[in-house]
């Protein structure tokens, strides 16, 4: 079933990016296994799968110890600052960065640990008082004063759009981040790569590839129903 839908999934990924002119290798997949077991993911990992994402540090601590060491992973859920300590030094990328205190505190333990940290600063695009994120109004400024800190490396953007019956409906939240990620570009600021846009889910994955994603998280599409 999971190479199945890997392929499904890669190939709407390859058709949504072809009709938006752009190329697919430039869109990454990232398998979302929270609460998926070490098999799932070994059998993800054997259908050339490398990147997986995970909600909950402990659950990816865990994963981090008996997996292949060239899987990267992807904490994607909200990150507080109690546990920052132990995933620093095993996330390959830290989507959810949604306040100054919080890169202070990835900051403070990347300092101890003598690494270096790639993070996204994640945006509420549509305001839901249930999402954390910043606004898009507070992006930039959190973005200037996160960058300020020098083991941390802002390489993007992230959201996690509205649950909506049709994709189309999303693409307004894409199309803002996108836009928002090239003004923020724009302004060269030191320490601040805008390479990054991780958006869409197994929802709406198709239309946030046409909209500008260059990471979707799929998670149902590829492991099936929690």
């Amino acid at each position: 079933m999971i190479k199945e839908n890997l392929n499904a999934v890669r190939e709407n990924i390859r058709l949504a990016a072809e009709e938006a002119g752009r190329d697919p290798g430039d869109v990454t997949l990232i398998a979302v296994s929270k609460t998926k077991p070490v098999s799932m993911i070994e059998e993800a990992y054997a259908c050339g799968c490398l990147d997986f994402g995970e909600n909950r540090v402990q659950e990816l601590c865990e994963k981090y110890e008996v997996l292949p060491k060239d899987i990267r992973w992807h904490l994607i859920g909200h990150l507080q600052r109690n546990k920052v300590k132990y995933v620093v030094d095993k996330a390959y990328l830290i989507h959810s960065v949604d306040s100054l205190k919080l890169a202070q505190e990835i900051q403070k333990e990347a300092e101890k640990k003598q690494v270096d940290v790639n993070i996204l600063i994640e945006v509420n695009m549509a305001d839901e008082e249930s999402k954390f994120g910043v606004s898009a109004k507070e992006a930039e400024d959190l973005v200037r004063e996160a960058a300020k800190l020098p083991n941390i490396h802002i390489q993007g953007l992230m959201t996690i759009a509205p649950i909506v019956e049709k994709p189309e409906d999303n693409a307004v939240h894409f199309a803002n981040l996108k836009q928002l990620s090239v003004d923020i570009k724009r302004k060269n600021i030191d320490n601040v790569n805008m390479n990054v846009l991780s958006m869409g889910m197994t929802g709406d994955y198709g239309q946030a590839v046409k909209d500008g994603a260059t990471y979707v998280r799929v998670g149902t599409g590829i492991f099936g129903e929690r």
